[in-house]
């Protein structure tokens, strides 16, 4: 869990990062800032492309960068967007914070700067979870 400190600094930095988003398509702005559990702070936000699949969200920009750093603990995140409603990761965003913390706290702010708390656990109950291929299985032969 961030503190409350790290809640507040997580939104400022998700708020600047928004102002960094590349979106000349949607002109719909996201930004991201991850809590590493050394307290590292990671920022990330959307970029769009003109061949919209290579598109990518804040989130997982602020994975990827955070991975990049050798930081793969993470326990929160800040999304920020030019939304008047609070903006929850997408699906694909939601599978890959699951690989670093199915648990990690999620804290949602509006355009507005409203606030709201809560856990990727409670968005995303069941990721897939290559993990368990790794773990050994009895085979029965006939």
């Amino acid at each position: 869990m961030a503190t409350a400190s790290q809640r507040k600094t997580l939104v400022a930095r998700a708020v600047r990062a928004k102002a960094r988003a590349y979106a000349p398509y949607s002109r719909f702005r996201v930004g991201a800032a991850i809590l590493a559990d050394d307290g590292t702070i990671i920022d990330g936000c959307n970029v769009e492309n003109s061949s919209y699949s290579l598109t990518i969200c804040a989130e997982r920009n602020a994975v990827f960068q955070a991975a990049a750093k050798g930081k793969t603990r993470l326990r929160a995140i800040a999304i920020a967007s030019d939304d008047p409603e609070f903006l929850p990761p997408c699906g694909a965003c939601r599978q890959v914070l699951s690989e670093f913390n199915p648990a990690m706290e999620i804290i949602l702010t509006t355009r507005d700067g409203r606030t709201k708390l809560t856990s990727l656990a409670r968005l995303f109950p069941m990721p897939a979870d290559l993990k368990k291929l790794a773990r050994p299985r009895s085979i029965k032969r006939k």
